[in-house]
């Protein structure tokens, strides 16, 4: 029988986790969502222009990797690789699900989301894959959706600056 991970620990470290975000770490970004009923693709499925949602702001957690300038024919280019991690609970509430092609505003860049990561669960569990053994069925949790990201121009964008 499992120790750890039952509907106590995942409100203990749901608790945890919500007061580090909101209160103490206090990193906020903004995530635009393609909006599909409005971009329109062609016969491919394809679109030259996309068009955004609103922006949803949300706390989560940045690792910024190392900024590079790169030179090409026309001329130099910020590259620079950020990984933003949400926290599950967060992104239920706001009712929104990060995508492979969202952009991310954090501190007037935007990066666009390369690859999703999901594998951080709690006791190496969780209710979504049921186990063999019903009473596992209840312990662990998955906690974070990790977004890979790159520096994108924003003149490749189609968003407007609101005040």
């Amino acid at each position: 029988m499992a120790l750890y991970g039952g509907s106590r620990d995942i409100s203990f470290f749901n608790h945890i986790n919500k007061e580090l975000l909101e209160d103490v770490i206090e990193q906020v970004c903004s995530i635009y969502k393609i909006s599909l009923n409005n971009t329109a693709a062609n016969i491919y499925g394809e679109s030259s222009e996309k068009i955004y949602a609103d922006p949803v702001l949300l706390n989560c957690l940045i690792t910024r990797g190392e900024q590079n300038t790169g030179d090409d024919d026309f001329g130099p280019d910020r590259k620079r690789s950020n990984s933003f991690a949400f926290y599950r609970r967060h992104l239920v509430d706001a009712n929104i699900v990060p995508e492979i092609g969202d952009i991310i505003l954090w501190q007037e860049s935007y990066y666009e989301i390369d690859n999703l990561i999901e594998n951080q669960l709690t006791v190496g569990k969780s209710p979504d894959y049921p186990s063999d053994t019903p009473y596992l069925n209840t312990f662990g949790k998955s906690w974070s959706i990790i977004a890979v990201t790159h520096l994108t121009r924003e003149d490749k964008l189609n968003l407007k600056k609101s005040r």
